[in-house]
């Protein structure tokens, strides 16, 4: 199993970046909730709605293809963008990546 490193950005101005291991296979949701991180995932993390959206700045072609079931959902998302993809999907494949979480301020409930 290979050993990659995710580096995670933060909209929210209080929050430094980090640097964390993900394994091949491990997805962007699941080492930011092993790690403290809050990341909304309302559907449990299966390709359900949108609320685990990130922005993707390097290493996509080191991420799983999106599906047409992730896009879907990208365009319900809170401000898409052109890098856009579903924590629970950005699953690495081979290299490192490096993300930006969108404020997780701007939802219900948190």
């Amino acid at each position: 199993m290979n050993i990659f490193k995710l580096k995670v950005n933060f909209e929210e101005p209080a929050k430094a970046s980090l640097e964390l291991p993900i394994a091949e296979g491990e997805s962007v949701l699941d080492v930011c909730l092993d790690n403290g991180i809050e990341l909304q995932h309302n559907c449990g993390g299966v390709c359900g709605c949108s609320t685990c959206q990130v922005y993707v700045n390097v290493g996509m072609d080191n991420l799983q293809e999106i599906s047409d079931k992730e896009e879907d959902f990208i365009d319900r998302a809170v401000n898409p963008r052109i890098n856009s993809r579903l924590g629970c999907q950005c699953v690495v494949i081979d290299g490192d990546i490096e993300v930006t979480l969108p404020d997780q301020n701007q939802f219900l409930g948190h």
